[in-house]
């Protein structure tokens, strides 16, 4: 499969990283030695479920290095519209691809066999979308202390993950559809629309299991779509705040003073 790493987001100065980025990107914040999406682009490069991968936001004079990355492309502002303009680069390069990871820089923790566990468990099936969630029992035994904000459901309590797979053609075929999604991201009465209120009335009554939310939304979108529970906590501990970036600094720091066995 190929992937693509969103690397894009520079903070502002009313942002939190911003007295840490200075207006640079945030995925080259040093983290452990190297820049915070260096250790992304390491994961992929010995995952065995990934071919080849491009990064979004980044060019070539960034510094990075990687055995399977195959083009550096300009980002087009938003997370949405760099995944869009990522999918037809990825088509372009290989008009053969049915499903593509997408992938954020600011997850430093992943390894390659946790690249690998998505993969393959989102290709047990055939969807148009698969979304990683983190149970907050998972997130918490591994990252005490990260507060991350969660979504109680009427079964489980969870946050998203920012590893996740979708159909090449599902975001290349479906203009109408991507322009209310686009439209949406800043305006909660669009968003809500777009899931329709009986799903967000559920939802924020917590009257609705993670299986059927995910019937009930790719429903209302024409889509289909499957919720992988995942075990890493690491797909899910995005970098965001101050304290998040001293956690994973000091995470990492430990895992590469370890020997190796």
């Amino acid at each position: 499969m190929d992937a693509i790493v969103i690397a894009g987001g520079i903070p502002g100065p009313d942002e939190p990283l911003y007295p840490f980025t200075q207006g640079a990107p945030k995925a080259l914040l040093d983290v452990a030695g190297k820049p915070m999406v260096q250790w992304v682009l390491d994961a992929l490069d010995g995952a065995e479920t990934i071919d080849q991968f491009l990064v979004v936001g980044l060019d070539e004079n960034s510094g990075l290095h990687s055995q399977k990355v195959v083009a550096f492309i300009e980002g087009e502002g938003s997370i949405l519209l760099n995944i869009r303009c990522g999918v037809k680069k990825v088509l372009e390069i290989n008009p053969s691809a049915g499903h593509v990871a997408v992938v954020s820089a600011d997850i430093p923790g992943i390894r390659s066999e946790h690249v690998d566990w998505v993969v393959r468990t989102a290709m047990q099936t055939d969807e148009d979308v698969y979304y990683n969630v983190i149970t907050r029992q998972v997130m918490e035994a591994r990252y005490p202390g990260s507060k991350r904000s969660f979504t109680r459901l009427k079964d489980v309590e969870v946050c998203g993950g920012d590893l996740n797979v979708v159909r090449t053609m599902t975001v290349t075929g479906n203009d109408e559809l991507w322009e209310r999604i686009i439209a949406s991201r800043k305006n909660v009465f669009k968003q809500a629309a777009l899931l329709g209120y009986d799903t967000l009335l559920l939802l924020l009554l917590r009257q609705i299991t993670m299986e059927s939310a995910i019937k009930r939304v790719t429903r209302r979108v024409n889509l289909t779509g499957r919720a992988l529970l995942c075990p890493y906590a690491e797909i899910g501990m995005d970098v965001d705040k101050p304290h998040q970036l001293e956690l994973m600094r000091a995470d990492l720091s430990r895992s590469a003073a370890q020997p190796v066995p």
